[in-house]
């Protein structure tokens, strides 16, 4: 059976799931992982759960069979059946490593408690942060181990591309495809985002403990 982590590998590379209108079921790579995502024409749920219970909660949705895994009616069940709890329906990016320096200067910060770093840690492991002048950028390993990055401007520096740096220079102190999720309504990160170079490739609801 396909993991989690071959799945994202191949859609960093650009091999995405069939676009045949399905649902797959896999199981979470650790406790603390699962959730939904969703692709072209083709939902992955990541849980524990029985899978036959969950087939038989996307058929009892009256809606469009495309979209039944990221419905709001199917997602209060799974919530509950798991009592887990979610955030947002975020955007799923990603983003190729660059070789050379970030293309502006970064201090690492070395405060474990640090507002960001503390944020992060609830949510990954390997948690880093840098500090640039007028905003954060952490980046740490998220579901299924893949490698995160996430980036905070401050007020007072917005409006000057200070994002869409953070997140370029993200992918030059990263090995491995970097990933972003960012939430739809966030349209300012999301053009930061996709300025630096990450591409879109998914939905995706992760469920909490």
């Amino acid at each position: 059976m396909e993991t989690l982590r071959d799945l994202l590998d191949g859609v960093a590379r650009g091999v995405f799931p069939p676009a045949d209108g399905r649902t797959t079921i896999l199981p979470q790579p650790s406790p603390r992982d699962a959730g939904v995502l969703g692709f072209t024409a083709h939902s992955v749920v990541v849980t524990d759960e029985d899978p036959a219970w969950v087939y038989e909660a996307l058929r009892g949705l009256d809606c469009d069979p495309l979209a039944a895994a990221l419905h709001p009616r199917f997602l209060a069940a799974l919530l509950e059946r798991t009592g887990r709890r979610s955030e947002t329906v975020d955007a799923l990016l990603v983003g190729s490593p660059l070789a050379g320096a970030p293309p502006l200067p970064l201090t690492e910060i070395r405060d474990a408690g640090h507002p960001r770093i503390r944020y992060a840690r609830e949510r990954r492991d390997e948690v880093r942060a840098w500090r640039a002048d007028g905003g954060v950028l952490v980046t740490g390993r998220g579901l299924a181990g893949r490698l995160e990055v996430a980036v905070e401007v401050d007020e007072a520096a917005r409006t000057r591309g200070l994002g869409r740096l953070l997140a370029g220079a993200a992918r030059h102190l990263a090995e491995e495809p970097l990933w972003a999720q960012v939430a739809p309504g966030n349209a300012r990160s999301l053009r930061a985002f996709q300025a630096a170079g990450y591409r879109a490739v998914a939905a995706e609801l992760l469920l909490r403990r």
